[in-house]
């Protein structure tokens, strides 16, 4: 097979070749049973096996303790905005960092439900840098704190979750980590919620993975429709209605190829970790030394996996991204609400994409000199 273009979409994204070469062998006959995924009944028995070592898989690679359910829903994350204060709010007062796009949407939708307070915001800043846990005005009767902790179109990350516990604050932390899940281990001491979209790193589109503490369960408002309650659907094993059986088959995939990753003598996402820092240092440290490009996120808190960046000269957006696909550099242009280009480099990007990249960046350079 001839070299495949390098796709740089933040989602949907680019997948693991090698799980998609397996999903293509196993289309119409999954292990001999006849039947292609998309054909079986989510309650037979080769389907509940899928989902069952995807489950399981999942729990390992992410070292999920044992007092969290993982549930495998629908909708995205903007449907997980409404379905987490359905659940958790009790109609009452819940707390948001707003970081960037998405923490501002969590924010605006959760205000059906509940009251909705911003306890601190980077919008000054145009989402550029993190605001301290420190300075954060949260409230004393606040159901949650909701943070997205990976702006997908800003570029900002928590590199590190806050530790509420220390803040004074007994509520539970909700993160949206749809755009960095699986790429970097996560401190479950400090989580009560995770919640994301499978199209950036874990899948295709169409499966929401929520990660939720047990003693969270059971606390849903009663308008809450019962496909979306946590504890019904905890209850069933995700299968309380049909489930999106293809995506969590490819997703089980991806969590069998995160399994089998090395990189030195780390493994699974401790590798991939070690993998995704190697690759955002040498597209970062590009940028920083060129007087051509620019990043204007805060180092401490740039993400690993949605790099933004700017042609000083904006005029020349459309031939740079007209050279970077003859060079089969795909899907670089950046959001439409904040411009310029924006590199997903998700873990299916190997640093060769990276690298790929950074050599076209530098001969464009050169060229408009």
């Amino acid at each position: 097979m001839t070299q495949r273009p390098y796709n740089f979409s933040a989602g949907p994204a680019a997948m693991p070749e090698e799980v998609l070469q397996q999903a293509a062998a196993e289309m119409l006959d999954w292990h001999g049973s006849g039947l292609g995924v998309m054909e079986m009944s989510h309650r037979g028995k080769e389907f509940m096996s899928i989902a069952a070592q995807a489950e399981a898989d999942l729990r390992e690679l992410l070292a999920v303790p044992a007092n969290f359910r993982i549930l495998f829903m629908q909708g995205g994350g903007l449907a997980e905005n409404a379905i987490v204060p359905l659940n958790l709010s009790r109609g009452g007062t819940v707390d948001f960092v707003v970081t960037g796009s998405w923490s501002q949407k969590s924010a605006k939708e959760a205000r059906k439900y509940a009251t909705a307070n911003v306890i601190a915001s980077s919008e000054a800043d145009g989402h550029t840098t993190l605001p301290a846990p420190a300075s954060w005005k949260l409230s004393a009767d606040a159901q949650y704190v909701h943070i997205c902790s990976n702006e997908t179109i800003h570029g900002v990350e928590f590199h590190e979750l806050p530790d509420l516990k220390s803040l004074g604050c007994d509520a539970p932390l909700v993160i949206d980590f749809s755009s960095h899940v699986a790429s970097r281990p996560v401190d479950w001491s400090r989580v009560g919620l995770a919640f994301g979209g499978a199209q950036k790193n874990l899948g295709p589109a169409g499966v929401t993975l929520v990660v939720v503490r047990e003693d969270l369960l059971g606390r849903a408002l009663p308008i809450c429709p019962s496909a979306f309650e946590y504890k019904t659907v905890a209850d069933n094993a995700s299968m309380y209605n049909t489930p999106p059986t293809y995506g969590i088959y490819m997703a089980g995939l991806v969590f069998q190829w995160l399994k089998r990753q090395r990189e030195g003598d780390l493994t699974g996402i401790a590798a991939m970790e070690a993998r995704n820092v190697a690759k955002a240092r040498l597209l970062y440290d590009f940028i920083d030394q060129s007087a051509f490009y620019v990043n204007k996120v805060a180092e401490n808190c740039r993400s690993r996996m949605n790099i933004p960046f700017f042609l000083r000269d904006e005029s020349r957006n459309d031939v740079f991204l007209a050279g970077a696909r003859e060079r089969g550099l795909l899907q670089l242009k950046g959001h439409k609400s904040v411009g310029g280009m924006r590199a997903s480099i998700y873990n299916a990007m190997p640093l060769a994409g990276v690298q790929a990249l950074v050599s076209y960046m530098r001969d464009f350079e050169k060229e408009q000199a």
